[in-house]
């Protein structure tokens, strides 16, 4: 497939006509212009760090760290600058090419801004692209936060705009996408994706896609969440989205954004690996590893790992990055896959 121009202008129409595409062929062109773009076999791997959990003041029903519901999170300070930087080393040796820090936050205040600055500056000096999240951003924050040398600034648009109203009520749509247009003029790269499964309509999950791939430039990073359902949130008892729309999802996402690294993000501890080889498949290239994601379980580095020397996949080496390091961590997998026992005793 030669390559095709980049669109900002797709209409919900088609967007819903790809979504009820046969599922064979909607993966058909999906990974035609997945290849188009990118190696099929290689994944940008990143890891998430909650520097500060708990306790935010928006009252989004997905959230466990919401201040206006009761679940086990525990409310926790800033993390310390040298605490960070551990666990970014600690990253760089299982693989991540992206180090990336979330703050519970509505926005951050001017008080916190010095030692996220040195949490960016320290993350650099280890080799490793930076990402943070920490709310909503004026356009002096975004500019700082640049000049600190941050890569990515994520801030998801979590649904479609007629959607939005069921899940938040303390920030606007158009304050994500204004906080969206400050980084952009900053010039930081963009993350910015949603979530599926809270209960929207395809329609909505439509809605979403032509949100993102009509922005004026597509988001360098598009994670996209399966909702995990948190006991004390208003969504802890929603119905299971179809693992099927979820790779549509992908799929359609990778269409309408082919130069995007489209992620998997949350919810993939409850995926299993032949989900996540489809959506591989799909188009997705990019995943959150590590064991939590902020506060929700995520799958082990280690079987990560193992999945992807299964599927023939490598990490997508940093600029600056050693292949080494990604080399010696694939070694590892594959030789305990090898060595792992062919059969277990029955009980």
């Amino acid at each position: 497939m030669s390559k095709q121009p980049i669109r900002h202008d797709w209409q919900r129409e088609e967007i819903e006509a790809l979504f009820a595409q046969p599922l064979n062929d909607l993966l058909f062109t999906a990974q035609q212009v997945h290849r188009t773009h990118f190696d099929p076999n290689k994944v940008q791997v990143s890891t998430l760090l909650s520097i500060k959990t708990g306790a935010c003041p928006e009252d989004c029903k997905y959230c466990p760290q919401s201040a206006h519901y009761r679940t086990d999170v525990d409310r926790e300070r800033l993390m310390a600058v040298e605490k960070v930087l551990a666990e970014a080393e600690a990253a760089k040796q299982q693989g991540a090419s992206r180090f990336c820090m979330g703050a519970a936050w509505r926005n951050p205040k001017d008080r916190d801004m010095p030692y996220v600055i040195e949490m960016i500056k320290g993350v650099k000096e280890l080799g490793l692209e930076t990402c943070m999240t920490l709310g909503m951003l004026s356009a002096e924050q975004a500019k700082v936060l640049q000049q600190a040398g941050l890569d990515y600034y994520n801030h998801n648009l979590d649904t479609s705009p007629e959607f939005y109203g069921e899940i938040i009520s303390t920030r606007t749509y158009q304050d994500r996408l204004d906080t969206l247009s400050n980084v952009r003029d900053a010039g930081m790269k963009v993350c910015a994706g949603g979530i599926v499964g809270m209960g929207e309509t395809r329609h909505d999950r439509a809605g979403l896609l032509q949100q993102l791939a009509n922005l004026p430039q597509h988001p360098e990073s598009v994670p996209v969440n399966m909702l995990v359902k948190v006991k004390g949130t208003p969504f802890a008892e929603l119905d299971d989205l179809d693992p099927l729309e979820f790779v549509r999802t992908i799929a359609v996402a990778r269409i309408l954004m082919p130069q995007s690294f489209v992620r998997l993000s949350a919810g993939r501890e409850t995926m299993t690996d032949e989900l996540q080889a489809m959506c591989f498949f799909a188009g997705a290239n990019s995943i959150f590893y590590g064991e939590r994601l902020l506060t929700t379980p995520n799958p082990e580095a280690n079987k990560d790992q193992q999945l992807f020397a299964r599927l023939g996949i490598t990490p997508l080496a940093h600029e600056g990055y050693a292949d080494e390091v990604h080399e010696a961590v694939l070694e590892d997998a594959v030789h305990e896959q090898n060595t792992a026992p062919l059969y277990y005793e029955a009980r």
